[in-house]
């Protein structure tokens, strides 16, 4: 591929565009489009194409024809990573950004990086996974009741979008939210940075919020009142960034805890024993 990303409806495993999906080239665009989006697959498919910030756009696609020395052989997806998942699901994780050499490289959040590893473990082990790992698109990797997101699309330069490029991604976390809530008991945060990132949003959603913001922690709790007048169960969880599971921060335990809780609050089915 000379291309420095995949273009759309070239037969990358998972891609939901097509070469006629529109393109955001602003963030007026990403408003109006997110928006418009009808369906949820309508909605992944504009996501996977837009260019609205020209400093993520020029990151992604530098990373994807530099590439790491270890996966300097592989073609790199290059575009937006957009939600994935089950598409009505019962538990909703919301992450960061994806990375450079994770996401950006698969074309999945979480596919292929430190912190997927260990996502993707715990999920299998509490009955929320197919399988323990996903290291590529197309590797048979389903999640069980579970989708993915996260409050920006693009890998960022040193993994820190600015405010204005937040701001641009919003309304398709948003749309994404509102063609799911209909589904969503838990909704489990990983990292500050995506607790701070997802308030706004889920007001924004339609989603009933507390007065007063409830502080970020490991396993901290609020109970929300959802778009159809139900409820959704908002739990934090650190990150399982490579530096949080290196120093102990987070271990298997704490996350397959806060992971069970989203399950069983969710009416999600307990792992069959082996």
């Amino acid at each position: 591929m000379n291309a420095p990303y995949v273009p759309p409806g070239s037969g990358w495993p998972g891609d939901p565009a097509t070469p006629r999906t529109p393109v955001a080239e602003s963030p007026q665009d990403v408003q109006r489009l997110a928006a418009e989006a009808r369906s949820l697959d309508e909605l992944v498919a504009r996501q996977s194409v837009c260019r609205a910030c020209p400093r993520l756009v020029e990151w992604r696609e530098q990373v994807a024809v530099e590439r790491r020395r270890a996966y300097a052989s592989e073609d790199y997806w290059g575009r937006p990573v957009p939600g994935w998942g089950d598409p009505e699901p019962r538990v909703l994780i919301v992450g960061l950004a994806p990375a450079a050499h994770g996401g950006n490289r698969t074309g999945r959040i979480f596919t292929g990086d430190r912190s997927g590893d260990w996502l993707f473990a715990s999920l299998y082990r509490v009955g929320l996974a197919a399988i323990p790992t996903s290291t590529y698109a197309g590797d048979g990797q389903r999640l069980l009741g579970v989708r993915v997101v996260a409050p920006v699309r693009c890998a960022p330069p040193a993994n820190k979008p600015t405010p204005p490029e937040r701001a641009t991604c919003a309304p398709w976390l948003r749309r994404e939210l509102e063609l799911v809530a209909g589904s969503v008991q838990s909704i489990v945060v990983l990292g500050g940075y995506g607790w701070q990132a997802l308030w706004p949003v889920l007001k924004e959603a339609g989603y009933g919020m507390p007065v007063r913001r409830a502080a970020f922690g490991h396993g901290a709790e609020v109970e929300l009142k959802a778009p159809d007048g139900g409820s959704a169960l908002l739990i934090g969880c650190y990150h399982p960034s490579q530096q949080n599971t290196f120093t102990g921060r987070v271990t298997e335990e704490m996350l397959d805890t806060v992971l069970t809780r989203a399950r069983t609050h969710a009416g999600l089915p307990a792992p069959a024993e082996s």
